[in-house]
């Protein structure tokens, strides 16, 4: 088997990896692997911005209380503190390197939007494609840098800890991270990739829900990959819903965003009548955060029988609309809609995990070695619901924050490799069946969507949690008799994702942010708050959801 040895193993190639990348090789040598190319990533897909305080009507503090109203008193106040205070200095790195914002054409100050959630008009954005032009120039940096390889096409396996040893030692004191195994799909075989640290950034997990605005590559696999290793995972149940994705009709593996921005840039929530609806439902109409935009749209469609509700901009110039949101305006024009003449039919899809990886301020998890950075961390900046435009932020505050403590782990650490054995697969004979595959991906994907998507219920989760464990018996008995493949793969992380996603909404008994159980209404919630925050905020072991 081939072997490799690096100081860093970035796993994941979204604006969290790219830009640790970027910090950890001023230290070291550095591996980036893509599942995809480069730009299959929820990064590249990210229309909204970049929140940061900049104008003198702003404050930190005022940014900090939008995150924690928008977090339901679940957010961790050090790691937002920190995010919001980094934010000035993110940006203008960011511009260092090479990323352009869009400005006002006149005074030639940045242009920020206003989006939902948000008190002030704060989010850094270059049109309504940020994520784009973020990953163009992280990209054009990385490939730069003669001190960082870039591996596109491959996908981990599982994470190399003691486990994989041929012996463990009866003294070990918790579990550690050497690695990886890795499937490179150019060439059909598995490399074991040792390194001195571990950094996952493999973006989230949307792909287990039917309707998502993630792309294809987002299964999961950081978190599935440390929950089989032993890592501890946190708040899983708080799942996002982005309210607004283009309707279109058709079944399709990925919606297409219809940003925040349009909201904040004055488009008004309409009923199929032109009615608006949005002030029934909380005092900011169609800025309220997103779990509260996502459940009023959800009960919209369900009182009228109609398919979406529209987003409606048609009282501003066209000049105007297009200039603002031109990726937008084509879009919606390739479907037939033009934007600046109808409504933009939209529906809530699968958008952010704000659970994942439990990590602390410096990214590090509870297995040694192992960092967790991005969306597929759970630090407490986003609690039981993300403000917008702060996952970016959060994910380059972070990604910088982990390059630097990775170092210093790197420098008083000495890792023992010797022992971790060969990748070895059990039924390498047996060909993959697509059809079984298709099948049993979306069995899951359905489960998730009717028994833990916007709205739940203790019956329904008592029902799905029945149905994903024969699913995920299902599944593992596929994935062991099978040869490996990148579909296997992702087929065995999606279950594992969907198991914990559905323990871990039965097992927050009340409904706060994102996690609306019909059973646990407000009026019930003072019985199980102070309960719930004992135990950690939903943050559970493997032996907590087994």
């Amino acid at each position: 088997m081939k072997q490799k040895i690096y100081d860093y193993l970035v796993i994941g190639s979204g604006a969290a990896g790219l830009y640790f990348s970027i910090h950890a090789a001023k230290h070291g040598k550095v591996l980036l692997l893509s599942k995809d190319k480069i730009k299959d990533s929820n990064t590249y897909l990210a229309q909204g911005g970049i929140a940061s305080v900049e104008k003198p009507s702003d404050s930190f503090e005022d940014h900090i209380y939008d995150t924690l109203v928008a977090g339901d008193e679940l957010c961790n106040l050090k790691a937002v503190e920190m995010i919001v205070k980094e934010a000035p200095t993110v940006i203008d790195d960011l511009i260092d390197l090479g990323a352009k914002f869009s400005k006002e054409t006149r005074k030639g100050f940045y242009s920020l939007h206003k989006e939902g959630g948000h008190t002030k008009s704060r989010v850094f954005h270059f049109k309504d494609a940020t994520g784009r032009e973020l990953v163009r120039a992280l990209t054009k940096n990385v490939k730069s840098n003669k001190n960082i390889d870039i591996m596109e096409n491959a996908m981990s396996i599982d994470l190399l800890t003691e486990h994989q040893k041929k012996k463990i030692p009866k003294d070990q004191k918790g579990v550690t991270c050497f690695g990886a195994y890795v499937l490179d799909n150019k060439s059909d075989t598995v490399l074991k990739i040792l390194a001195k640290a571990t950094i996952l950034a493999t973006g989230g997990s949307g792909q287990v829900y039917l309707h998502t605005s993630n792309p294809s590559p987002a299964t999961g696999d950081g978190i599935a990959m440390a929950y089989r290793s032993g890592a501890t995972i946190s708040n899983l149940e708080f799942f996002q819903f982005h309210p607004t994705t283009l309707y279109t009709g058709k079944a399709e593996e990925s919606s297409f965003l219809i940003s925040e921005a349009v909201r904040g840039f004055g488009g008004i929530l309409k009923t199929r009548k032109k009615k608006e609806f949005m002030h029934k439902f909380h005092k900011l109409g169609s800025l309220a955060p997103r779990d509260i935009v996502a459940r009023a749209i959800d009960a919209e469609m369900k009182k009228s029988g109609d398919p979406c509700v529209y987003i409606d901009v048609t009282n501003y110039s066209a000049k105007k609309i297009i200039d603002s949101f031109p990726n937008i305006y084509n879009q919606c024009l390739e479907h037939g809609i033009d934007i600046t003449k109808e409504m933009i039919p939209v529906v809530p899809a699968a958008h952010y995990q704000c659970g994942g990886v439990e990590a602390d301020l410096h990214g590090r998890t509870d297995v040694r070695g192992l960092y967790a950075i991005g969306e597929v961390a759970q630090n407490g900046v986003h609690g039981a619901n993300r403000l917008a435009s702060n996952s970016l932020l959060e994910a380059l505050v972070f990604g910088k924050k982990a390059a630097t403590s990775s170092k210093h782990f790197i420098e008083k650490t000495k890792l023992e490799y010797s022992g971790i054995k060969d990748w070895k697969s059990e039924n390498p004979e047996n060909i993959e069946e697509k059809i079984i595959v298709s099948y049993l991906k979306n069995n899951i994907k359905r489960l998730t969507s009717e028994f833990v998507g916007i709205v739940r219920s203790k019956a329904r989760l008592k029902m799905a949690t029945k149905m994903i464990d024969l699913l995920l018996r299902q599944v593992r008995q596929y994935y062991n008799t099978t040869r490996l493949t990148k579909e296997s793969l992702e087929l065995r992380n999606l279950a594992d994702v969907a198991s914990l996603l559905v323990r871990f909404a039965k097992f927050r008994k009340e409904s706060r942010g994102l996690h609306y159980n019909l059973d646990y209404l407000e009026k019930d919630n003072e019985n199980w708050q102070k309960n719930t925050r004992v135990r950690s905020s939903g943050r559970a072991s493997k032996k907590d959801v087994n």
